[in-house]
């Protein structure tokens, strides 16, 4: 078929990618994006922005969306490996308020594509990992939003181990999924049908 295999997730628009590797002892090729094979499958985001960020062990970063401007992202692993969660903040999906978490690794070479209208972090599980996304909407500092790591509402399972994650000051000022919800202006009407 093509280079590329795409599974949902059992949330709607929610698609783990996977890419064919061509290896032989010089190294190896993959792609990481078409847009004719994601289109294909149903992916029709524009990206316009790259990002690349490195972090050591038990870091924590997220839980992170914008406000106006929501960005559908493109995210994989090209260094070591961590766990990265998506969080359901659309309030007429039928998932509203779920979670997905998935290992992403330099091993398994899996991405996830997360459409707009979620929140979305990880835990890095290696010594230190690097982790590289595209984006469907530029950043905008003064648009950012979030919901803190360990709502309890949102009942994110990190895989800690017992011991505490490292979150930046900024992270852990993030507020509850409820107040984060009425930032998106998401009645508690919407937020109850979760239950």
């Amino acid at each position: 078929m093509g280079n590329f295999s795409f599974t949902k997730t059992g949330i709607e628009g929610l698609v783990i990618v996977e890419t064919k590797l061509y290896g032989d002892d010089r190294g190896f090729f993959t792609e990481t994006y078409n847009k004719r094979e994601f289109e294909q499958a149903g992916i029709t985001a524009r990206f316009v922005q790259d990002n690349h960020s490195k972090s050591v062990k038990g870091v924590l970063r997220g839980m992170h969306f914008q406000i106006k401007n929501p960005q559908g992202k493109l995210v994989r692993v090209i260094s070591g490996e961590v766990f990265d969660v998506a969080l359901d903040m659309r309030p007429d999906s039928g998932s509203f308020g779920n979670w997905f978490g998935i290992s992403l690794s330099e091993e398994n070479r899996r991405q996830l594509y997360i459409p707009e209208g979620f929140a979305h972090g990880f835990y890095v599980l290696s010594d230190t990992a690097q982790f590289v996304y595209k984006c469907t909407q530029f950043y905008h500092p003064e648009d950012e939003g979030g919901v803190r790591y360990n709502d309890e509402r949102a009942g994110i399972e990190w895989p800690c181990a017992g011991s505490e994650p490292i979150v930046s000051t900024k992270d852990l000022a993030l507020p509850d999924f409820q107040t984060a919800c009425r930032s998106l202006g998401i009645s508690e009407k919407s937020d109850d049908a979760r239950k």
